[in-house]
């Protein structure tokens, strides 16, 4: 190996900065097997406690994106996609999507499942019986040109890196290390080939980012990430000190969705779908 693995985790623990190689080394060597997981599970640990520099975020952000295939669109196509940090009862990509597609836009969407106490967009819509999320890159193109959208899983070819990382860092407590974030939603957005995003970063008891002062360091890692790395990111922030909408639950809330798409609108919900499909339109002016 050229280099040593628990050397690089001393490095980290002790609040230094890692080498591009040093960084691309461990991640590589993880997705072949060569590390185990416990000591990635220690490597996101020291990064949880001593953080990373934006230097070391986009290249982290960047080997995930290069360590699978990269989905690209028509330059001409207004392709906006929005992301949220997850929350209570957080439903709101499965109404947004349709609406801001029904204004011209083209959304390609590929979501995650729950971390920590929250559901993601793919559970919800997997309680529906028989409903695919698993679609191929030309199944998924076809959709956001015929459709204006498509809400997919993250394949294994897509960003593989994150995948597997993603799901270690739900059951080692680092999930809001916001390093980790940044290049765990940047790197998905990126590669999916939308060339606008827009950011629901939610703040409150709950959601995963509690206080605004995190949050705003938060907004400020993932527009410069996404700055650095070509994609233009506009940051709403929302209030998640309570549930949104009335039910919580997946299939409930597929029940909800359905609702609100049919007019019954819970104000809450309402009034953040509204501000985000402003937000995703002016992005592809």
């Amino acid at each position: 190996m050229k280099f040593n693995p628990v050397e690089i985790i001393i490095k980290k623990r002790s609040g230094r900065k890692l080498t591009q190689d040093e960084i691309s080394f461990f991640i590589e060597s993880y997705l072949k097997n060569k590390i185990p997981e416990y000591q990635m599970a220690a490597f996101l640990m020291a990064i949880y406690f001593k953080n990373m520099v934006p230097d070391e975020i986009q290249t982290l952000t960047e080997i995930y994106i290069n360590s699978g295939k990269k989905i690209t669109f028509p330059a001409e196509m207004k392709t906006v996609d929005k992301h949220s940090t997850g929350g209570v009862g957080d439903k709101i990509s499965i109404v947004l999507a349709p609406i801001v597609a029904a204004c011209g836009a083209k959304i390609p969407m590929i979501s995650g499942r729950g971390l920590g106490h929250t559901g993601g967009t793919l559970d919800k819509l997997e309680s529906i019986p028989g409903f695919r999320t698993d679609f191929s890159e030309k199944e998924f193109k076809q959709m956001v040109q015929e459709v204006g959208f498509s809400i997919i899983s993250q394949s294994g070819e897509l960003v593989p890196a994150d995948k597997r990382i993603y799901a270690l860092r739900d059951v080692t407590g680092t999930v809001e290390s916001l390093p980790l974030i940044t290049a765990s939603i940047m790197s998905k957005k990126i590669a999916e080939g939308a060339k606008n995003l827009v950011i629901d970063l939610k703040v409150g008891t709950g959601a995963f980012i509690k206080k605004m002062a995190k949050a705003e360091k938060l907004a400020e890692l993932l527009m410069q990430t996404g700055e650095n790395l070509g994609q233009k990111v506009s940051v709403v922030f929302s209030n998640m000190n309570s549930p949104l909408g009335n039910y919580v639950g997946n299939a409930l809330e597929i029940k909800e969705c359905v609702e609100f798409l049919q007019g019954n609108h819970a104000s809450d919900i309402y009034k953040i779908t509204r501000i985000l499909a402003e937000e995703m339109l002016l992005l592809t002016e």
